[in-house]
């Protein structure tokens, strides 16, 4: 049986206690710190839910940065416009219930997350993130994400590719 999921702004609504997805700091941010985050407009924090539950299989997080331009690869430097940073969409957590692992609700959530960053009103050029270990780094290359040049583990996937898969 296929689960189908609704993926909204995490709301009060949301259990946040009965997550768990095997990494300390990423349950311990849903449950006591992305509620803060959003008041603050910090982050926003948006959850993937069974439809029709409370229950959350996944989260992310997106908020706005920017990367210095001198660690972008040649390649898609010189396209950019000759600032010392560039802006960008940041997806600061990213962690999927340990009972839904397995089922390809990263991607959805990454893909969500990108869609955002695209239809977003501000000026981004890519989605960043700062992949915790390979495996993570791993994960985001699959999809297309690119290592910044001195730091392997931060990766970034330009909003021009995500607007031709669209």
């Amino acid at each position: 049986m296929t689960v189908q999921f609704t993926i909204e702004g995490l709301n009060s609504g949301h259990d946040r206690k009965s997550f768990v997805c095997g990494v300390f700091v990423l349950d311990r941010y849903l449950k006591e710190q992305a509620g803060q985050d959003i008041k603050r407009r910090a982050a926003l924090c948006y959850v993937a839910c069974p439809e029709g539950s409370a229950r959350i299989a996944g989260y992310y997080t997106l908020s706005a940065g920017d990367v210095a331009l001198k660690d972008i690869p040649e390649d898609k430097a010189r396209r950019l416009p000759p600032y010392p940073a560039i802006p960008v969409a940041r997806i600061g957590r990213l962690a999927i219930d340990k009972d839904f692992q397995g089922r390809r609700l990263g991607a959805a959530l990454l893909w969500d997350a990108a869609s955002r960053a695209l239809r977003s009103e501000l000026g981004v050029f890519a989605l960043a993130v700062d992949a915790k270990d390979e495996q993570a780094a791993a994960f985001y290359r699959h999809f297309g994400f690119i290592a910044f040049d001195t730091k392997p583990w931060q990766l970034f996937l330009p909003l021009a590719t995500v607007a031709k898969l669209i």
